[in-house]
């Protein structure tokens, strides 16, 4: 039962971020006008490329300015129980680090 529950919680923040502009900390019109200006990729492109590389369900998705950098943050929890954190550059959707239990330091 818990693991429908995670599966349904899952795939509901999933759909609900996949339908809204990516987040922010405290700045989600700035994010929008981001991705509207094309200076970076929309949330939901990031999501595919994570799905694509790395199966689990999504547990977290923010957009960062990390030193100057705009990155995406990604959390997942991986079929074996696992978190995995994912940092995408967020203007052109290359993979900078992959964390997690199982999952080898890349890009």
């Amino acid at each position: 039962m818990l693991g429908g529950m995670k599966t349904v919680f899952s795939l509901a923040l999933a759909a609900s971020l996949a339908l809204s502009a990516p987040a922010m900390a405290g700045d989600h019109d700035r994010a929008r006008r981001a991705v509207q200006a094309g200076e970076v990729l929309p949330l939901r492109t990031i999501l595919d490329k994570a799905a694509a590389q790395f199966p689990g369900d999504l547990i977290e998705a923010e957009l960062e300015d990390e030193r100057g950098q705009m990155v995406y943050e990604i959390k997942l929890i991986s079929p074996e129980g696992n978190v995995i954190k994912l940092h995408y550059d967020a203007r052109d959707g290359r993979l900078l680090s992959a964390k997690g239990r199982g999952v080898e330091n890349r890009p």
